[in-house]
């Protein structure tokens, strides 16, 4: 299965997300905040088939994280998610960079399918959310 980075800094959020990618069988590696993200892919070489990232985060938001890890890692699919409308807004023009914004709650159901369909590069059935 795929090898993902996911940073999040809602302790809570992080794990009910990890373990229901890793009942997945991916291999899920937590990061807190964009600045510890930035840190991890350095060290892995961008070695990862999926960042997903939280907008609203301290030290780098998911904004500036998605910015850097696609100038750094232009391979690298980028999932973000957030619970904030503005934050949504904040995500607007980087469809090319982004794969898709999840919007919080979500169900485990849907952060699976979101997941699953960055890895395989299917559009979302819906227009981008945050469009």
């Amino acid at each position: 299965m795929a090898r993902i980075l996911l940073t999040e800094d809602d302790e809570a959020v992080r794990s009910f997300v990890k373990r229901a990618l890793e009942l997945d069988g991916h291999s899920v590696e937590a990061a807190e905040d964009g600045g510890e993200a930035v840190e991890v892919l350095s060290r892995e070489k961008g070695s990862f088939d999926l960042l997903l990232s939280d907008i609203k985060m301290p030290v780098m938001d998911g904004i500036a994280l998605a910015l850097q890890t696609a100038r750094d890692y232009p391979r690298l699919p980028i999932l973000l998610m957030t619970g904030f409308a503005d934050q949504r807004e904040r995500a607007n023009g980087l469809e090319a960079l982004v794969h898709d914004v999840v919007t919080k709650p979500f169900s485990l159901a849907d952060i699976r399918k979101a997941v699953r369909n960055a890895i395989s590069g299917n559009l979302p059935s819906e227009t981008r959310r945050y469009a």
